[in-house]
């Protein structure tokens, strides 16, 4: 019995696996890019996208009068089937390639090619009846669906982040709301400062998502322009009157999102700015998580040797040597999570700089950066929210004692005993090693009941809270 069958292209016969729904274009691409050994299959939206892409192409074919309406059945079901993640397994090509993802639209092309023939009643490679190129990818080239698929992708993948981020501000403002009565001492250079409360801290952190969740939603509406009906360098080449307007309404019913055609086709096909924009706000929440992740690491630290205001939930032994010891492993991933995403920034930013005349041909590794990216974040917010922040308790007491205890408590006394007077007791405070209520006592500018009053008052001394 056979196992593979001949197929045909440029270079010559080609033998493909006969049970594989990908032919001789993928083969080539597959021998020629064993590079990461992660196939594009793996990032699941990006290949929804790209039968999206396919099916809404076949949708404006046929209305048009250019594909005719046996053919553009059979596509389009085989479109939908997967859209729902039927066929994964057979995009094979691995995620950094060569050819400004040539191979990842052939790959496409000739799956849903297959799947067609195989609905018609065909068996596979039998392009005489359905062909990968001349029906699957008509009006079409690489060079406006990779880029539109891409960017239906990352909306999807960015609005699934969106919820990730959610999820992580509500553990934030649950904390925020639990400790909002625990005063503690505030820090700037890891010097003391001026009271808070823990609760506002928390509160801070929430907002910081909020704001980022804020930036992502902005981004993502600059990745509703698409290129698909430019062709091969958006002058509509081969592409019918009409098609790109019915193809892109059509995509944008189909995705849900809002999708408009460019302004200028030939720009948007070269220009890859937009993924430049995207990389950054993710390297900005990238960054953002990460510095909570520090603070998180430096208010935990100890458990009797360090800030000690913070005790993270347990979630493995840290030491193989130093029994007991307990590490904080989770905003830990959170830090190289991020390390990582900065690191996709650059490799996105040098990939759209390298971009000539009219075609960017770096863009699957812009793909496979922005979705590393997306992805781990998403991941890293859910972990962070279950796994640290909703099982973070608070040493109330240690803090309560390190606000007596600290000089930059006078900050808050100012304005009842005066900026003089503050920076006397300061300056006494710390030559004698004692604290802020001994020296005001002795210089008689307070009576303790009146120390106590203001001590015990966490609105007074935090300040307006959140």
């Amino acid at each position: 019995m056979a196992t593979t069958r001949t197929e045909h292209d440029l270079l010559g016969d080609f033998e493909v696996p006969i049970d594989a729904y990908w032919g001789v274009h993928t083969a080539r691409a597959k021998a020629n890019f064993p590079i990461t050994g992660v196939p594009i299959g793996h990032y699941r939206s990006l290949i929804r996208a790209l039968a999206l892409v396919k099916r809404a192409a076949a949708y404006a074919n046929q209305q048009v009068g250019e594909l005719e309406p046996e053919l553009a059945e059979v596509i389009i079901q085989a479109c939908d089937e997967v859209a729902r993640g039927d066929f994964d397994t057979e995009f094979v090509v691995d995620t950094i390639q060569g050819g400004a993802g040539t191979s990842t639209n052939m790959n496409a092309n000739e799956v849903i090619a297959n799947r067609a023939l195989e609905l018609m009643g065909h068996a596979k490679g039998e392009y005489q009846y359905l062909h990968p190129l001349n029906h699957v990818n008509m009006s079409q080239s690489t060079n406006d669906v990779y880029p539109t698929a891409l960017k239906v992708a990352l909306v999807l993948e960015i609005r699934n982040l969106i919820a990730a981020m959610q999820h992580l501000r509500a553990a934030f403002a649950a904390k925020s709301d639990e400790f909002k009565h625990i005063l503690k001492m505030g820090r700037t250079q890891l010097q003391d400062a001026v009271p808070m409360t823990l609760g506002q801290e928390f509160a801070t952190f929430a907002r910081m998502t909020h704001e980022d969740e804020q930036r992502l939603d902005e981004v993502t509406r600059l990745l509703c322009e698409i290129n698909l009906g430019g062709t091969a360098i958006g002058t509509q080449l081969n592409a019918p009157k009409g098609y790109a307007d019915l193809a892109c309404q059509e995509l944008s019913r189909l995705s849900n999102i809002p999708l408009v055609v460019a302004e200028d086709m030939v720009e948007a096909t070269q220009d890859a700015g937009v993924f430049v924009m995207v990389s950054g706000v993710l390297k900005r929440v990238a960054v953002k998580l990460s510095k909570t992740s520090n603070d998180l690491r430096l208010l935990s630290s100890g458990p009797r040797a360090g800030f000690g205001e913070l005790n993270l939930p347990p979630m493995q032994a840290g030491s193989s040597i130093m029994p007991g010891k307990v590490n904080p492993v989770i905003p830990e991933v959170i830090n190289q999570i991020a390390f990582a995403v900065i690191g996709n920034d650059m490799t996105v930013t040098m990939a759209a700089e390298g971009g000539q005349l009219q075609l960017n041909a770096f863009e699957p590794i812009i793909a496979r950066a922005l979705m590393m990216s997306i992805t781990q974040l998403a991941a890293g917010c859910y972990t962070l929210a279950d796994r640290c922040i909703s099982g973070i308790t608070a040493n109330a007491e240690k803090m309560h004692n390190d606000v007596e205890w600290s000089i930059g408590l006078v900050t808050a006394l100012s304005p009842t005993i005066g900026y003089e007077n503050a920076t006397l007791v300061a300056q006494r405070a710390a030559l004698d090693n004692t604290n802020v209520r001994t020296e005001v006592l002795k210089l008689g500018l307070m009576t303790e009941a009146e120390f106590d009053a203001i001590l015990g008052n966490v609105d007074l001394l935090a300040g307006p809270q959140n």
